[in-house]
């Protein structure tokens, strides 16, 4: 195993771990104020301090992991649940009005940034994760499409789908029996990519008021918070950003160590 899988695995599961172990248990609540302890430094009591209501900011921590990463995990569901069967379409459909109809409808969300279209689906809906989900979703739906179309053509010309063809398979029963086992390792290298842009993109979307509402943490909405107290109180934003680093570059680490380990090259050399 690579080292920057090694790691990108160490940091990614210490996150998760925080995530899943805040569904059972956190040290206080995370949204209980305490306003005669607010603003304290990390200390026995509070490990990483209090807020600015007395809320316990490990707990808002781990709870804001568990946010951070549903939003993302469901985005990028939606992006290659979608994306990669119209890659497939479209592949296997080159040059035909399906392949341009697709590709100039990817082009169009490409037009607008999540945050754009975030604005707009807040503006029609309100504010919320679930609109969160759904800007980040819709706009991983063209990354994914791109790159397994650009990957399924190169194997439409191979010998085993021609053999395919001949054999009397169609063009949907070659993509899944075929296509789709020799593209899905690019596409779950994406997918650790994708999703930490996701959680990028909803600590973005948080911090302008965009994802998820109080009293639910979120990296975003904590840094939010933080930004006029960092003179006094520079713990209330080193924390969740040092949470939103950490989280990005262990998912960063780990797809750039699986694209290594899953590299048919690389794996002949080692």
């Amino acid at each position: 195993m690579n080292r920057n899988l090694l790691v990108g695995l160490m940091l990614s599961s210490v996150v998760l771990l925080a995530a899943l172990v805040s569904f059972v248990w956190t040290p206080f609540d995370h949204a209980a104020m305490d306003i005669p302890a607010k603003l304290q430094r990390p200390n026995g009591q509070h490990w990483l301090g209090t807020d600015h209501f007395g809320r316990d900011i490990f707990s808002m921590v781990m709870v804001g992991a568990r946010t951070s990463i549903a939003v993302a995990l469901v985005a990028v569901g939606i992006g290659m649940g979608i994306g990669i069967p119209l890659g497939l379409m479209a592949a296997a459909r080159k040059g035909s009005w399906l392949d341009e109809l697709i590709m100039r409808g990817n082009d169009l969300v490409f037009a607008f940034p999540s945050l754009v279209i975030a604005i707009l689906i807040t503006a029609i809906f309100g504010a919320g994760a679930i609109n969160a989900i759904i800007a980040i979703g819709i706009f991983n739906i063209p990354v994914f499409a791109r790159i397994t179309r650009g990957a399924a053509l190169s194997l439409w010309e191979r010998e085993f789908i021609l053999a395919a063809r001949v054999a009397g398979k169609g063009a949907a029963r070659i993509s899944a029996e075929h296509i789709l086992p020799n593209v899905a390792n690019l596409l779950i290298v994406q997918g650790t990519i994708q999703f930490s842009l996701g959680i990028l993109a909803e600590a973005g979307l948080s911090y302008v008021g965009l994802g998820a509402q109080p009293p639910t943490p979120s990296w975003g909405r904590m840094l939010a918070d933080a930004q006029t107290m960092v003179s006094f109180a520079p713990h209330l934003a080193l924390i969740p950003g040092s949470a939103i680093v950490i989280t990005v570059l262990g998912l960063n680490l780990l797809g750039d160590g699986l694209r290594d380990w899953l590299d048919p090259k690389l794996r002949l050399a080692r």
